[in-house]
């Protein structure tokens, strides 16, 4: 055969495999044998094989898997991977509903999905084919899997049908469906190996192995349900992933447009009763805004949607013994009391410890030593005590007393009026306090120091080299390349990302300090309010208060933050190692250029990204907005911007321009 005529006959079989593969994953509507399939995918295989120019990325032989990756590309996100905020009960889903009425000026409608127990995962398509996979990560950021994404058949490589944008995001979860966890688990039993514990971990650790053709053994399936881009097809969520399914993405049939939250309610119910007949697991149901225009009228927090919300079903419990109760005391000086358990197996994992929070939990629970207690997750990363099996408990068990002393230093402990838990006040001598600081500082979305973590840190401690994070800054290679398993190459990737952290925008600065209650939304807050640390370190309770998002308490902490010489030595010491303490170019007005201007971004630019140019419209005074409106100033276009808004942008005589004339623009300024 000629290669052109291998061409064609590769294009041929392409089209025709990835027909099938969407048959028989996504609408389980095979139409020939899986003997028939083999067929047709050997002889793909061999023919790429003979002409390997003419084999491409989208191809279905690249499922297969074969190339080792040795380590896993952390990749930012466009969008950010927020989690959702959750309930277990009824009456927080009205209250839900209430707080997004008023604030939309009307009921919404909204559009009701499962809640899929599995990893999430971020897909883009450039063009109609599959152009990376990410995992959530932190939210932020997260690992680059394409390769073993690849290999999940009801993920398409290729698109079906060209309606769609030429670039957008789809996210879902993948999972791994009961009958495959079952067939898993009994090939492992056959060969004497360890069965997985659960389906959600097994296809969590799967995507994340470094072998795509391990994975590729694996029966992994991908759900979707959120489609993401600039020039999307609909103005609703529900109309968008009705249509996602034409191009040959598998979205469950189980999704519902509700019209009040009575038929969400009842969804919810339904789905509590029926879920054990589901070929997958899940955790609850997911409600979204179906409306992407309200969607952006109500905005986000700095962790969730505030367009969603998720309920949760009711935990699994297990029944253990109490052995013994031991504290922890955080960066904070919080002293948290943490139930020690014999060994039992909870929702497919063994648990040994559990959260008490804190003396109050402890006596609300009537707690005693070798008592039977009921565990369950509701939710949380580690389980929590629920309640007592009175008609168990020993005579003689003696009860759970909180402790007086900090179980480190020996400091007696303190509890301030109207708060919950005990602290250790000894800030500066503790050492869990006063490492639990030095990672906080470091930290990625604190001063995002490369080739420090946690046991870098304790061993620097241990050894005497740091004793707060202005050490830091003092810390030479010599000192450093002399320690346990220190290397001269990671001696120097401390010092190099030590040195770079020193560039850190002021608003992170803030939030690495670790003033309590400070967290990054409020860092912002406070950042875009105070022009330096030192307006901010004199700033009075008043102003503090008279600041949306800052309570009583926030001002409270911040006022007592900058009363101690030790923390006011502290910020000292890292003004003088070059540190950003004050509001810089990150947050300031360049010029006012642009003052007035509302302006839309569309396409792919080769100098900056979408991101990076909202950021340059807002220091150059303008405005970002949405949609091509008749109050829009101009388009900012790049390569494969979306029609809808070119053409809209033509009727009503907007102008377009171009990065190159943009920044030409700018310069000129």
């Amino acid at each position: 055969m000629k290669e052109r005529a291998a061409k064609e006959r590769i294009e041929k079989l392409k089209e025709e495999i990835n027909e099938h593969n969407h048959r028989y994953y996504v609408l389980n509507d095979p139409v020939i044998s899986d003997f028939r399939y083999d067929i047709l995918l050997k002889e793909l295989t061999q023919l790429e094989d003979k002409y390997p120019d003419l084999s491409t990325p989208d191809s279905p032989t690249r499922r297969v898997g074969s190339d080792i990756t040795k380590e896993f590309k952390q990749v930012k996100h466009r969008y950010p991977m927020l989690s959702l905020a959750n309930t277990y009960s009824e009456e927080e889903i009205k209250d839900f509903h209430h707080r997004v009425s008023r604030l939309v000026g009307r009921e919404p409608e909204y559009v009701c999905e499962l809640k899929y127990d599995g990893a999430s995962i971020s897909l883009s398509y450039r063009d109609g084919v599959l152009e990376s996979a990410v995992t959530r990560g932190d939210g932020e950021v997260g690992d680059e899997v394409t390769n073993n994404i690849r290999t999940i058949r009801s993920i398409p490589l290729k698109l079906r049908q060209g309606d769609y944008p030429g670039e957008f995001i789809i996210r879902g979860e993948i999972i791994l469906p009961l009958d495959g966890f079952r067939k898993l688990n009994e090939e492992l039993e056959k060969n004497g190996e360890q069965p997985f514990a659960n389906p959600r971990n097994t296809a969590a650790g799967t995507i994340k192995m470094q072998d795509p053709s391990i994975v590729a053994g694996r029966p992994l399936d991908c759900l979707l349900y959120y489609l993401l881009g600039e020039d999307l097809p609909f103005d609703t969520h529900y109309e968008n992933l009705k249509l996602t399914r034409k191009w040959g993405f598998k979205v469950p049939a189980e999704i519902k447009l509700c019209q009040g939250i009575e038929e969400v309610i009842a969804y919810i119910n339904y789905w509590e009763a029926e879920r054990k007949n589901l070929p997958y697991e899940i955790d609850g149901v997911v409600i979204k805004v179906n409306s992407i225009d309200e969607q952006k009228k109500l905005g986000f927090t700095s962790k969730s949607p505030r367009w969603a919300i998720a309920y949760k079903f009711k935990a699994e419990q297990a029944v253990t013994k109490l052995l013994k109760v031991t504290f922890q005391v955080g960066r904070t000086g919080t002293v948290t009391p943490v139930a020690n358990l014999e060994p039992v197996l909870l929702a497919g994992t063994t648990v040994k410890r559990a959260s008490l929070h804190n003396e109050a939990q402890i006596e609300l629970l009537n707690l005693h030593i070798n008592d039977t207690v009921y565990i369950e997750k509701g939710g949380e990363i580690i389980p929590k005590i629920v309640g007592v099996e009175l008609k168990d408990r020993s005579k003689n068990a003696s009860p759970v007393e909180f402790i007086s002393h900090c179980p480190e230093c020996h400091s007696a402990l303190r509890k301030l009026p109207g708060e919950a838990n005990h602290y250790c006040p000894n800030i500066y001598k503790c050492s869990p306090q006063i490492k639990g600081r030095i990672e906080h500082f470091i930290s990625r979305k604190a001063m995002d120091i490369d080739g420090l973590g946690g046991e870098t840190t304790d061993l620097l401690f241990r050894e005497g080299l740091i004793n707060n994070v202005s050490d830091l800054y003092k810390l030479k290679k010599e000192s450093i390349i002399k320690l346990e398993r220190m290397g001269d190459k990671s001696a120097e990737n401390i010092i190099s990302g030590i040195e770079n952290s020193k560039s850190a925008a002021f608003n992170r600065v803030i939030y690495a300090l670790g003033i309590r209650y400070v967290g990054e939304t409020v860092a912002r807050t406070l950042a875009s309010r105070f022009k330096s640390i030192d307006e901010l370190s004199t700033a009075s309770f008043d102003r503090l208060v008279s600041i949306p998002e800052i309570g009583e308490k926030i001002a409270g902490s911040i006022i007592n933050y900058f009363k101690s010489p030790n923390n006011r030595q502290v910020i000292e010491s890292l003004r003088e190692a070059g540190i950003n303490m004050k509001a810089g170019s990150d947050t300031d007005t360049v010029s006012n250029v642009l003052e007035g201007k509302s302006i839309v971004i569309s396409g792919v630019f080769e100098k900056y990204n979408r991101e990076e140019y909202k950021e340059i419209i807002q220091r150059y005074g303008g405005k970002n907005v949405s949609s091509v409106s008749s109050n829009t100033s101009f388009l900012l276009a790049g390569e494969s911007a979306g029609p809808s808004k070119l053409q809209k942008a033509e009727k009503l005589g907007i102008e377009v321009v171009g990065e190159k004339e943009f920044l030409d623009m700018l310069n000129k300024e």
